[in-house]
């Protein structure tokens, strides 16, 4: 039986290499493991959550909207934006000397999404 296998809640320990097989097959690539969990990282902190909710509903906001209307410091929603950008989960543009933040694309709407759904949804 293979090391930390006591805990197993097979009754009895058999492989199935179809089964092992079809699942490593599926699995990404290294660069692409690295970025996609580079993004949940990004998505499970609770203000940058809020930060991303909060530009889903409207559309687009500056640095101090942001801060005003979480209850924290300019400089905090800024460091926490830099966090976003690095993840790709928002895109800015400039206006004279204001700087407009969104959501990156309708993925990053669509993962907001999954998550509230999955985080409402009744234990069964």
């Amino acid at each position: 039986m293979p090391s930390g296998a006591g805990k197993a809640v097979c009754g009895v320990y058999e492989v199935h290499p179809e089964a092992v097989e079809k699942a490593r097959a599926a699995l990404p690539g290294g660069e692409v493991l690295g970025l996609a969990t580079h993004l949940l990282k990004a998505l499970a902190d609770p203000t940058r959550f809020r930060l991303l909710l909060a530009l889903r509903a409207a559309g687009e906001l500056c640095v101090c909207d942001l801060a005003l209307l979480l209850g924290v410091s300019v400089s905090a929603v800024s460091h926490q934006l830099r966090l976003l950008r690095a993840a790709r989960l928002v895109a800015y543009r400039r206006a004279g000397k204001q700087v407009y933040y969104r959501l990156s694309d309708g993925h990053v709407e669509a993962l907001l999404e999954v998550a509230l759904a999955h985080a409402q949804e009744e234990n069964t």
